[in-house]
């Protein structure tokens, strides 16, 4: 089994227009609601790639119960959501038709008591036990220590269970001290961790920082990684261009899959890499296009970096 984490589930709707302008009114084309936060995608990607897999965090309110119903219809996907009394939030996706480009409405998530957060923090020492690996994902929700991903990092280590850590800023920061396995920052993610815009300095200083391994997403040019067993890029065979919400999920779900399977590090970058590519294809966010991943995986090159 497979744990993610999420600890500010959304509940996200994709909007489509056919050209989004500023200061008019829209008839929307087609209405979309999908479980999401960062975990929850990357969750449902490892479902749909045939893995068991654990979900866990908070939901609550209205929006929480829809995000629990819909979680429901995955198959081999386990809900051990924690009840929080605030709502989950929803994300709001609105995709211009006409270029294809995305416009993307964050909610802020609920209040999380410290009672609350003491219920997940057994949930989540009960499960981590019998996972084969973790990943720990996303924003953290008002009332959520900002060093709650170090004390979920140290939790795994202690139970030798490996663990992915994808999130940003001081959570990042703080995080990565406690030295997970591996990490999955952005350009931009990565930039503000260590002050270094030049991406391959930057992996090797996030190293240094505590991280195992490093696996930097650089967009439209695939990723870097920088690991104990060396050095590699990964790029897709071309930009993709469409829906990029939730590609760095999938991206996740591949390395986190691939680790699941013990394949060598290029195989799991080309997992990764083609999940990102097909998920950028894919109308619905947080989605991705089987028939395109399954032609990538054939043509992502990986080199020695």
């Amino acid at each position: 089994m497979i744990l993610t984490v999420t600890l500010n589930t959304a509940l996200d709707i994709t909007y489509r227009v056919r050209s989004l302008r500023p200061h008019t009114s829209h008839r929307v084309t087609e209405v979309v609601e999908r479980p999401g936060g960062k975990g929850v995608n990357v969750a449902r990607v490892l479902a749909a790639l045939g893995h068991e897999v654990t979900v866990t965090g908070f939901a609550g309110g209205p929006t929480g119960r829809v995000l629990r119903e819909r979680l429901a219809e995955t198959e081999r996907l386990t809900d051990a959501l924690v009840t929080a009394a605030g709502p989950t939030r929803r994300t709001i996706a609105v995709v211009d038709g006409r270029s294809g480009d995305t416009t993307q409405l964050n909610e802020p998530g609920p209040q999380i008591a410290p009672a609350e957060w003491g219920a997940f923090l057994d949930r989540y020492e009960e499960l981590v036990t019998g996972a084969a690996a973790v990943a720990l994902c996303g924003s953290l929700p008002p009332g959520v220590p900002v060093g709650a991903y170090a004390n979920l990092v140290r939790t795994a280590r202690a139970a030798g269970v490996p663990v992915l850590l994808d999130t940003s800023g001081e959570p990042l920061r703080r995080g990565v001290a406690a030295r997970p396995d591996l990490i999955k920052p952005n350009a931009e993610e990565l930039a503000e961790l260590t002050g270094s815009h030049e991406p391959s300095r930057a992996t090797q200083d996030a190293r240094r920082r505590g991280a195992h391994a490093v696996v930097a997403s650089l967009g439209a040019e695939g990723l870097l990684a920088v690991t104990p067993e060396g050095r590699w890029r990964a790029t897709p065979p071309a930009p993709e261009f469409g829906n990029p919400t939730g590609a760095g999920d999938s991206a996740v779900a591949g390395l986190l899959s691939g680790l699941r399977d013990q394949l060598p590090w290029p195989d799991r970058l080309t997992r990764a890499v083609a999940l990102s590519a097909a998920t950028v294809r894919s109308p619905t966010a947080g989605d991705f296009d089987r028939a395109a991943y399954e032609k990538l995986l054939a043509r992502v090159s990986v080199t020695v970096a």
